[in-house]
């Protein structure tokens, strides 16, 4: 387990992508801290089968960011994957919701980053990992705050990669599109009932539309390829925004 006496911090990772991430890094020998919301007894069993502490910190408020990192100590391996939707038109666009997305989808990862550096350049060692979307690639009408954010996000990945190269320490991306998580697999009764299609025909004519492979994106492999940029072999992966969408970025 190459992951032994390493500190990993993943940001959302009490379901879905981050879960899987915080699963496959602890595989590896890596000690975690969990963060996200849920229900108390659920984290605590994950807590437990992770050999992982947990913080409930808000990520959109910077005084619970700094605790959290506080408490977290030295982290090795940070990963940024907490993020929020919302679709709307831009005229339409709650003011609350877009400061919400932006905080929560790109500025706290640069207050995650910012504490953690410190610490991996006086150990000569660290790995950022952000979890962007296929949408920090491309667009898509009415999500106006998430594609800003996920664009920022790549932006601020190559930016820090060139600051710490030289200090042991890369950071990179991971660009997935649609993800087979309870979150997505709860919309489609409800996008069956207000286009008036079958499970099937949401799944692919919806939800797949854009992905050559008609396969949505296991969190598995997303947890792999995290697993991958900690290794010795991915020393020089710097400042890369690795596209995970079956081919949808690829036109």
């Amino acid at each position: 387990m190459f992951l032994e006496g390493k500190r990993a911090l993943v940001t959302g990772s009490t379901s879905g992508i981050g879960l899987a991430i915080a699963r496959a890094l602890a595989r590896e020998g890596a000690s975690i801290v969990l963060n996200g919301f849920g229900d108390e007894s659920e984290i605590a069993k994950l807590c437990e089968e992770l050999g992982a502490t947990h913080s409930g910190s808000d990520l959109t408020d910077v005084a619970q960011i700094e605790e959290m990192m506080a408490e977290a100590g030295g982290v090795d391996i940070l990963v940024n994957n907490a993020g929020l939707q919302h679709v709307s038109p831009v005229e339409e666009f709650p003011v609350e919701k877009w400061d919400t997305i932006i905080a929560l989808n790109l500025t706290a990862a640069f207050h995650t980053t910012r504490l953690s550096v410190p610490g991996m350049k006086e150990k000569g060692w660290g790995r950022i990992i952000n979890t962007a979307s296929a949408h920090s690639k491309a667009a898509s009408p009415y999500k106006s705050a998430y594609i800003s954010a996920k664009h920022g996000l790549a932006g601020f990945t190559k930016t820090i990669a060139l600051e710490l190269a030289e200090h042991g320490i890369t950071a990179n991306c991971i660009s997935p599109g649609y993800v087979w998580t309870p979150l997505v697999e709860n919309q489609i009764p409800d996008t069956m009932k207000a286009r008036g299609m079958t499970r099937e025909q949401v799944m692919n004519d919806v939800l797949l539309a854009k992905q050559p492979t008609k396969k949505f994106v296991q969190p598995e492999e997303l947890g792999a390829l995290a697993v991958f940029l900690c290794r010795d072999e991915a020393q020089n992966v710097n400042g890369a925004n690795w596209s995970v969408d079956g081919g949808w970025t690829a036109e």
